[in-house]
């Protein structure tokens, strides 16, 4: 559906992409992933027109749109302040697009109380002022004016980073169901690792204006090809130590594990699963589950548990630890993934 074949973007002596290869498939929700700065934002515009390439191809269904106008491109598009025309009621703004097709009045009309419908947007809103509405509803205006052209692509770059977090939660719900009701091709730029693995198909995690790792959410998040990946996606502990020679990995490695992948007073022990002793330092509640802060040896680790409102860990309280060797991730210092 969509390619990028060894991209390459200059900015005068700057390079802020290096040689990005993606190919998003078709209904498929792509997430571009990273911090500020990683070209994640640059590769989106890229796709969009508003960047050209000093090198690559860009293309959609195998025909190269690199030096496509944007407007021909057929390409959705919902930016991160939303770009609404405040003064403009709901309606024009939505319009905006098919007037540029230059479709009739009973027809835009039509088009956009349709498509006001399907994202669950108020038609008493129609004709208020985008500026009086609610950021969640100029969210969905947003989203409706990107859709009402029925575009076969659609780019969205943080669109949610403006709400507050309970309803940043809601529409990221919605988002996902509306793209899947749609079943419209998106790629969907965040710095947000929960948002990414809730929402996605596949992630490209980007870095200093190279791509990491491209997988599935739980490819990024369990088998993480580099150091960076690891450590940017979720939280998680770095072994070092006795406990490195205890587990029977190499000190020229840097291993990690995940915080759910360590159990707390196992029931039993599994044949791969080593057992040591530690000591709580802190516990953190978060309703719905605890984190334990615990000393063992000289390694300091960090374990989840269910909070089932009965059992807790006082501080000071010695545990037992199970390690299982499968769930560690090695790198080496060119912070590559190796076996461990």
């Amino acid at each position: 559906m969509i390619e990028l074949e060894n991209i390459v973007v200059k900015f005068e002596d700057f390079i802020a992409l290096h040689n990005i290869n993606v190919n998003v498939k078709e209904g498929e929700f792509f997430t571009f992933l990273g911090p500020s700065g990683c070209g994640k934002t640059t590769t989106l515009r890229t796709i969009t027109g508003f960047v050209e390439p000093y090198e690559g191809t860009v293309k959609v269904n195998g025909v190269d749109i690199t030096n496509t106008p944007i407007e021909k491109r057929n390409i959705g598009i919902i930016f991160q302040s939303y770009a609404l025309f405040p003064s403009m009621t709901v309606r024009n703004n939505i319009a905006f697009g098919l007037k540029l097709q230059k479709l009739n009045k009973n027809e835009i009309n039509k088009k956009v109380e349709s498509i006001a419908k399907k994202v669950d947007l108020d038609s008493k809103l129609l004709d208020r002022a985008v500026g009086q509405l609610s950021g969640g509803q100029q969210q969905r205006v947003a989203i409706a004016r990107a859709l009402v052209t029925e575009p076969g692509i659609i780019c969205m770059d943080e669109p949610l980073s403006n709400l507050d977090a309970k309803l940043r939660v809601q529409l990221r719900n919605e988002l996902k169901k509306m793209q899947k009701d749609f079943g419209i091709t998106t790629i969907y730029v965040t710095h947000d690792q929960e948002e990414a693995l809730t929402l996605s198909d596949r992630i490209a995690v980007f870095n200093k204006g190279r791509i990491e790792q491209i997988g599935t959410p739980n490819e990024i998040y369990n088998h993480s090809a580099s150091r960076f990946v690891c450590n940017f996606i979720g939280d998680i502990n770095k072994l070092n130590g006795q406990l490195v020679k205890d587990l029977g990995l190499s000190p020229d490695y840097h291993h990690y594990i995940r915080l759910e992948r360590l159990h707390i007073n196992p029931v039993q022990k599994s044949d791969d699963e080593l057992q040591v002793m530690g000591v709580v330092k802190s516990r953190e509640y978060y309703g719905l589950y605890i984190k334990y802060t615990i000393q063992i040896g000289d390694c300091t680790v960090k374990a989840v548990e269910k909070n089932d409102g009965i059992n807790l860990l006082d501080i000071g309280e010695q545990v037992l630890i199970g390690i299982n060797k499968r769930d560690i991730m090695s790198y080496d210092d060119d912070e590559k993934e190796i076996s461990a």
